[in-house]
């Protein structure tokens, strides 16, 4: 498989040859950065963690060069830190036994840049290598620029692919805003209860970002249980944790419903909700 950038690999954790790694996967993530994936992807990683039949794979499409850096990163270059973040996205996928984990190796300005298709043909590749059930990338109504920017080169790319060869659900998952304004039947929730360790430690692994004064770890996990527990207001807690996802799916099998307004329409009725409620109570 030729990639456009020199720097971009395959990793296979367990060291099959990559298209037999690739082939093998069920569940794939496309995220913008190194640690992203287990950010937002958790479900797919538990779905599959040491299961004979399901295999994860991610995808990272930028280099990750511009994170904010401190304590024993505060002098690193750039160049030390996109070594940095490969080395913690490489441990994290054998920590996760993932059955393939690739590195893009894309600034995030050609990601960002809507008329760069190599994004969009690199991750084509990927998906007929993979020809995945189902799909994480970012949410539409994330505040992160380079999030949203992955998740539509993410639906360029499935779109263009065969009918045949989509996958049979794609959710757009929680990183840098959360999906609990989406309405519970719009709202796709994922029990994340398991192996709470494991989650642990993978978010652990990222010590660069942890260091750089963001405590993801711990916001990370704190978001999980809070959902679970402001999931329903009359009925006690289902899950320990949930991760919330919005369902991209319709703009997968329609290749030309419109993207704005199927994400116009969740916060359209995200509002009309909200007015009914204080419309029933003002005097």
């Amino acid at each position: 498989m030729e990639f456009h950038n020199n720097f971009a690999e395959i990793f296979v954790p367990d060291g099959t040859p990559a298209p037999q790694a690739l082939a093998r996967t069920t569940h794939l993530a496309i995220a913008a950065h190194e640690d992203d994936i287990e950010i937002m992807a958790i479900d797919g990683i538990l779905q599959c963690y040491r299961q004979p039949d399901r295999w994860f794979t991610g995808v990272v499409v930028t280099n990750g060069s511009g994170s904010p850096r401190d304590d024993l990163y505060a002098a690193y270059t750039d160049e030390e830190m996109q070594r940095v973040r490969r080395q913690e996205q490489r441990a994290a996928a054998v920590l996760g036994d993932y059955a393939a984990q690739v590195l893009l190796d894309y600034p995030s300005a050609a990601v960002k840049n809507p008329h760069n298709d190599t994004v969009i043909t690199d991750l084509e590749q990927i998906l007929l290598a993979t020809r995945p059930q189902v799909v994480y990338t970012h949410n539409l109504a994330d505040k992160h620029d380079t999030h949203v920017a992955v998740a539509l080169k993410t639906l360029a790319a499935l779109r263009q692919l065969p009918p045949e060869a989509r996958p049979a659900a794609v959710y757009g998952c929680e990183v840098w805003r959360a999906l609990d304004w989406l309405s519970d039947e719009e709202k796709v929730a994922f029990d994340c209860s398991a192996r709470e360790s494991l989650q642990a430690a993978l978010l652990g692994v990222f010590d660069s970002q942890i260091c750089g004064g963001k405590r993801y770890d711990l916001a990370t996990l704190g978001r999980r249980r809070a959902n679970a527990t402001y999931y329903a207001s009359h009925a006690t807690d289902i899950a320990t944790g949930m991760v919330f996802a919005m369902d991209l799916t319709p703009l997968v099998a329609d290749p030309t419903r419109d993207i704005a307004a199927y994400v116009q329409g969740a916060i359209s009725r995200f509002a009309e909700d909200v007015q009914r409620r204080l419309t029933r109570y003002l005097p």
